[in-house]
């Protein structure tokens, strides 16, 4: 099985999450842009709300509203297949977890508050698939014990860099704790940016994120739950063509006369001793 998750390759998720406000077309449409924008890949949070929070949570009835049924993602991966784009989700709960493996998703997200939640951890470890993980408010201890676990049982895994802060401002970023995990860690490390601009993903780029992921809304007047922390389409696009130029722009090492130099080259001035 080819794996997706590298230390090469560039891959940008656009997080759909519960942006579809439980509405299936609304799903479909933020896949479609999300394809034109130019992601890799599209993410969205498979749940069973009375499994995920208690009923007297504050957000209960927020997730309660944008909760697909499990027959939805199921249409949503055969529609990501068919348009080549990525489908992946985060499961809440063991139920989540077994179902998208049954669809055979490639990729399985763990979310920042379930980075110690070895329950779903276990029930992902046994589908053997590639994992990707979120570190918001996670300490260094807990980051190096499911990265070790993961490894242990031979997971492909990337870690990403988070703020659970919603929206994040870019001050607030400590994006050094990329370039500090990727030297520690044998390991993929990328981004999960929660600031509404694509200025610091493109910065955890250069630091050596190739996975970003960033939440996706279908435009500026888009009324969907994670809107303060969304990109839209637009911008999503700014992002890939500029870390795409990036790579252009960086080139090759390469000394002595340049192709580009040639013509100048006349007006060098070389004096021996």
């Amino acid at each position: 099985m080819v794996k997706i998750i590298s230390n090469k390759r560039n891959f940008l998720i656009a997080e759909v999450g519960i942006n579809h406000n439980g509405k299936l077309n609304e799903a479909i449409k933020l896949i479609d842009a999300a394809k034109k924008s130019g992601a890799d890949a599209v993410k969205f949070q498979t749940y069973i709300t009375e499994k995920r929070v208690s009923t007297n949570s504050p957000i209960f009835n927020i997730l309660k509203r944008c909760e697909l049924q499990l027959d939805d993602f199921y249409k949503l991966k055969k529609y990501c297949d068919k348009k080549n784009i990525i489908f992946f989700s985060t499961p809440f709960d063991v139920d989540s977890v077994n179902f998208l493996h049954k669809i055979n998703v490639k990729i399985f997200k763990v979310a920042s508050f379930d980075i110690s939640n070895y329950e779903i951890i276990n029930e992902i470890i046994k589908t053997k698939k590639e994992v990707i993980l979120s570190t918001g408010m996670a300490s260094l201890k807990e980051i190096n014990n499911v990265h070790k676990k993961l490894k242990k049982n031979k997971i492909s895994h990337a870690l990403l860099h988070c703020i659970s802060n919603y929206p994040n401002e870019e001050k607030s970023s400590y994006l050094s704790n990329i370039v500090f995990l990727k030297k520690i860690l044998n390991c993929p490390v990328g981004y999960s940016d929660h600031t509404n601009g694509i200025n610091t993903a493109f910065i955890s780029h250069i630091l050596g994120a190739n996975i970003i992921e960033k939440h996706f809304k279908l435009g500026s007047n888009h009324k969907c739950v994670d809107a303060k922390v969304s990109i839209t389409p637009k911008q999503f696009s700014e992002l890939v063509k500029s870390i795409n130029n990036y790579k252009v722009i960086m080139g090759k090492v390469k000394f002595g006369i340049r192709p580009e130099e040639k013509s100048i080259k006349i007006y060098k001035r070389i004096k021996t001793k």
